[in-house]
């Protein structure tokens, strides 16, 4: 790569990663309140690149969706192109990090049998407020995480309750892809989501959902019906 592209900046407010890679199943709360059967290795899935959004914009409840739900995530911004890199690497390849609302419709997400357009409508994947670089962040495994309905705490952990931390994420899908600068890699969600509450606790239009994560900030978007 050449050197001019891996030292200019990434500005949030224009970024579109090229990728996002998401991993499911990565928090032992989140797993716990499923049912309890833990991955042997990463699950991944893909979110379109045309779903990002930024902080402050409305998140839009499609009019054929029943069921619509958050997930906080930590989000790694990838800085250079790697291939195959071991765990020990993948610090220096790391641009930044950022704060990613994984919006769900499960309804589809049940029906379809694969998650690919249950998290990819237009509008479901809010990231910000802001990139903290990497070198401004250097231990991104022991973060509080947080999101919250109106006010309402939801979710409330730390990122060290990861079941695949952050550089074996990276290196497990550097070893069947490319990961290139610009990349978005969404770690993965602890409990409360509304889904799996004992009574559901889903997203409605006029909603305020709030993700904030320690030493990068907050995330803040409003659901709003599509017209």
């Amino acid at each position: 790569m050449e050197s001019s592209e891996s030292n200019s900046s990434i500005d949030i407010k224009t970024f579109i990663p090229g990728k996002i890679i998401c991993i499911g199943m990565n928090y032992k709360s989140h797993i716990l309140e499923q049912d309890g059967r833990f991955p042997e290795k990463p699950v991944l899935f893909a979110k379109s690149n045309s779903s990002i959004i930024k902080n402050g914009e409305n998140i839009i409840y499609p009019a054929q969706i029943t069921q619509l739900d958050y997930e906080v995530e930590l989000a790694v911004i990838i800085g250079k192109k790697m291939k195959n890199i071991a765990e020990n690497q993948v610090q220096e390849s790391i641009y930044g990090y950022t704060v990613m609302n994984d919006i769900t419709a499960r309804d589809c997400q049940k029906s379809d049998g694969q998650w690919f357009r249950a998290k990819s409508f237009d509008t479901f994947a809010p990231i910000g407020p802001e990139i903290i670089l990497q070198e401004n962040l250097p231990d991104a495994q022991n973060l509080n995480i947080k999101s919250y309905v109106n006010g309402e705490l939801r979710q409330n952990a730390n990122t060290s309750d990861m079941i695949f931390k952050i550089n074996e994420l990276i290196s497990f899908i550097s070893m069947s892809q490319t990961l290139e600068r610009g990349d978005l890699v969404s770690t993965g969600t602890p409990a409360g989501v509304g889904i799996f509450m004992k009574e559901k606790k889903l997203l409605m239009p006029g909603d305020e959902v709030v993700c904030e994560i320690e030493k990068i900030g907050t995330l803040i978007n409003k659901v709003k019906a599509e017209e």
